[in-house]
């Protein structure tokens, strides 16, 4: 059937800009009426409207409570048609004093906790104002804030609040509009009322002055705000993250310490903060937790964490603190409207702002109270002639017919106004008595002073300004309380070595690039030519190829075979025991498919410059090349790694050692050779190098196994081992100094009993050699347990293997566990004990 349309009542538009305009007229309804606060009052609209209906109905703090119900159907009904549930979780966080830092509503019932529970349904609460709600409303029917009409024009609202309290400080806020939002911090009324009066003083105060009275947010449930950087921030710019930390003590008992936390941070659920700390614990994320109770009560609250009897208490607590909401921050977003339109505001700007509020409502609560007063003095007048001039009043008034017609011949009498001949003729008998009459002269001159005094406030500023503090300190003085929330100073952002104590470890990495941290106190002492003690499980044709010992603060630089470093913190490569497998180097460092990790140094700290620039990187390859850079170079981590050394083809690093610049340097070779120079025969060269010849090979399959840095040759020993598990201890002296580039002397016999060499450490007796064969067996031995003797002997056996063609894969020297304490100190000092020893390659 054909259609027919009126072309006249079909509008044709554009789809693109009708969507646009529609979505725009949307979202700045969602601003302006619904998602942000007005910067003067720190108001919602529908919390506005929350407060002036509870007012409407005398539902305040001296009448008893009224249902919720019907507080949310006075505000639905009149003047905020939306949904019941947003009416009633505005009223409910009004309520809530872990929410606001001042409660606006006082509630009676289930309100919900600070545990995330829902409060009961509004047909089971009650409410009414509380004495500051009631403060935000003051002087409101002085005509000191524009009325609007509500939703149907049957009556009028507030557009904003006449508010002596600077709520939007105070009480904070969030909201979500659309493209913007708002996220507020709580702060103390006194420090901010302060804040307000010396902006009042000093306009031209800066941010950093404010700080002086307001240092800081302050959390209705305290605990620590942990430096002041992301609130200097905020202040500033209106963004910022503000760190917040429990209040967390450690109680010592007679078996186990125990961590109490009294406050938690704001926003915080404590009932999920609980329970995530006990999933830590089941999944062994944290070690050291045997259990975790809520004791919170009537006394407030208490959070209780039960340490196991060999954890470190203190060590624990760091942990809890970084994985958990024990620490939290507060991404502070100063969003408001400002004049019906959304503004980022530092803090100057929201006391600027609210200053300018008070004073406005100031003058016009003036002009009114003035204009009632004059009103009031006006009648007075007419009152008081009347008075004066009795007899003849009432001879007037008998002689009329009406009252209006008395009321004409008293205007014409005694020259009054319309108001005052009907207060006359209104006047009662009573006030004729002299007491009346003196408590009208009295009223009268009362007024006059007023009206001076309201006159005084219009024409001088000053004196306006004197009232606008005199009305904050009025309410600092009923409301101001101590800070809750204490406040760290000092700008301590989160150093990961707080949660990890500065213990001895041991890293070991696998042939095939497994890599893990195990305590040194998990490697017991054995006697020279032990069995060893079965050390690390992998997978097939793996084993542990390397063992480094460091610190759990120490940084490690990991250089690769093709020449490129990459750094990383001790603690964060995880932990294993001696047995386990460990976690593939690949998925913690960005190191190529084709290269692998075989040599690392450890550092103490990257931020001594003076030690920077004092210790250098030598590093040693397979072909006899040696090369020499300043620590420094090394400094600036960077995630992709950089070049270390330039390596030529089919040359890889075997060695690296930090040096003080006045050490001196041992070579070795498979074939039982070592040459001694001083590392100043080396030329510094920059980071992008090859090197120079460092020692000259037999040719073949000669290759220099490793390099040793030498300190004090009165005390130290050059230790050999071979493949075979044969060692031994020779003086350093008995190696003659020659230049750089010799062959060198004989440091091992080489024997088919012995094998060739494959590792060359310099020790000392308070050494303990850790080696480990390709089967997976480790054995630690004591250095002392090994004679001095001369270079060119075979040595004696250290390790006995039981396999057939089994081998030596890595020796490492570790300190003894007498001197392990010592050696942490040593380690800062000392160039050759900041630093891991070099890991040979094995063939």
């Amino acid at each position: 059937m054909d259609q027919t349309f009126d072309n006249d009542r079909i509008i044709k538009i554009n789809i693109e800009e009708e969507m646009k305009s529609s979505y725009i007229d949307y979202s700045m309804s969602v601003i302006v009426a619904r998602a942000l606060p007005d910067v003067r009052d720190g108001f919602k609209p529908v919390h506005r409207r929350i407060l002036y209906g509870m007012m409407n109905i005398n539902n305040v703090s001296t009448q008893p409570y009224k249902k919720c119900a019907r507080v949310v159907g006075e505000v639905l009904g009149k003047y905020h048609p939306h949904g019941d549930s947003s009416v009633y979780g505005a009223l409910v966080r009004m309520a809530q004093d872990w929410n606001m830092r001042y409660t606006l509503v006082d509630g009676q019932g289930n309100f919900g906790s600070v545990d995330g529970d829902s409060p009961a349904a509004m047909r089971y609460t009650e409410c009414r104002l509380s004495k500051m709600g009631e403060h935000i409303m003051d002087d409101l029917d002085k005509e000191t804030v524009d009325m609007a009409p509500n939703f149907d024009d049957s009556l009028e609202e507030p557009t904003v609040m006449p508010t002596k309290i600077p709520n939007l400080l105070v009480n904070g806020g969030n909201g979500i509009a659309v493209g913007m939002a708002t996220n507020m911090p709580t702060h103390n009324l006194g420090e901010v009322i302060d804040g307000c009066c010396a902006y009042i003083d000093n306009p031209d105060i800066d941010t950093e002055g404010l700080m002086q009275y307001i240092p800081g947010p302050d959390f209705p449930t305290g605990a620590y705000i942990y430096g002041l950087q992301g609130v200097k921030d905020a202040y500033e710019t209106g963004r910022g993250r503000i760190v917040m930390r429990a209040k967390a003590e450690i109680e010592s008992g007679d078996t186990h310490d125990k961590i109490v936390v009294t406050e938690i941070p704001y926003g915080v659920n404590k009932a999920d903060l609980v329970a995530y700390i006990a999933d830590l614990a089941n999944q062994h994320k944290i070690e050291g937790v045997a259990n975790v109770n809520d004791e919170s009560g009537r006394q407030g609250m208490r959070i209780v964490v039960d340490c196991k009897r060999d954890a470190n208490a203190n060590v624990l607590l760091n942990k809890l603190f970084k994985m958990t909401a024990l620490q939290s921050s507060f991404s502070v977003n100063n969003i408001a409207l400002v004049k019906g339109r959304p503004r980022l505001l530092s803090l100057k700007e929201c006391v600027k702002y609210f200053v300018e509020h008070r004073h406005d409502v100031t003058i016009r609560r003036t002009k009114y109270d003035l204009r009632k007063a004059q009103e009031r003095a006006h009648i007075l007048e007419g009152l008081i002639i009347a008075v004066n001039n009795i007899d003849e009043v009432v001879h007037i008034i008998r002689n009329s017919k009406t009252p209006t017609d008395a009321q004409r011949n008293l205007e014409a009498r005694f020259e009054l106004d319309e108001l005052q001949s009907k207060a006359i003729v209104d006047m009662r008998l009573a006030q004729l008595t002299g007491l009346r009459v003196d408590q009208l002269h009295q009223e009268f001159d009362d007024l006059q002073k007023l009206i001076a005094e309201l006159q005084e406030i219009l024409d001088n500023p000053e004196r306006c300004k004197e009232v606008m503090k005199a009305d904050l300190q009025e309410v600092k003085e009923k409301y101001g309380d101590e800070r809750r929330t204490e406040i760290i100073p000092f700008d301590h952002e989160f150093n990961a070595e707080d949660f990890y104590p500065d213990d001895p470890v041991v890293i070991t990495i696998s042939h095939m690039g497994y890599i893990k941290r195990t305590p040194l106190s998990e490697f017991h002492e054995q006697g020279r030519g032990g069995m060893g003690s079965k050390a690390a499980r992998h997978r097939d044709n793996d084993f542990t190829e390397y063992i480094y010992p460091a610190t759990m603060h120490n940084t490690l630089l990991f250089f690769t075979q093709k020449g490129r470093c990459y750094w990383q913190k001790c603690y964060e490569i995880p932990e294993g025991d001696k047995n386990s497998k460990g976690r593939a180097i690949q998925n913690m460092l960005n190191i190529e498919p084709d290269d692998a990790i075989n040599a690392v140094l450890r550092i103490k700290n990257f931020n001594d410059t003076e030690f920077l620039n004092s210790h250098y990187v030598v590093f040693a390859t397979k072909q006899g090349i040696i090369k020499k850079t300043c620590l420094e170079a090394y400094s600036r981590p960077r995630a992709n790694g950089v070049i270390a050394i330039n390596i030529n083809e089919g040359d890889q690093v075997v060695g690296v050692r930090l040096t003080n610049g006045h050490n001196e340097l041992l070579l070795a070779n498979r074939n039982g050779r070592a040459v001694r120079f001083d590392e100043n025969d080396v030329r510094v060269m920059g980071r992008v190098s090859t090197g120079v010849i460092g020692m000259r090979l037999d040719g073949g399959d000669d290759e220099v196994v490793g390099m040793v840095c030498v300190n004090d040759p009165n005390t130290e020993t050059i230790m050999v081992v071979s493949e075979n598990g044969y060692g031994k201890r020779s003086e350093v002296e008995d190696y003659r100094k020659t230049s750089r580039g010799a062959k060198g002397v004989k440091t091992l016999s080489i024997t088919e009993k012995t094998g060739r060499l494959v590792a060359i450490k310099v020790v000392t007796d308070e050494n303990d050699l850790m080696i480990i064969n390709k089967s997976g067996v480790l054995i630690r031995l004591k250095v002392a347990d090994v004679r001095v003797m001369g270079r060119a002997t075979q040595g004696v056996r250290l390790i006995n293997l039981t396999k057939k063609n089994d081998s030596i894969a890595s020796v490492c020297k570790v300190m003894h566990s007498q001197a392990e304490d010592e050696d942490i100190e040593e380690a800062e000092i000392d160039a050759e004990a900041a630093q891991a020893p070099e890991a040979e390659n094995k063939d």
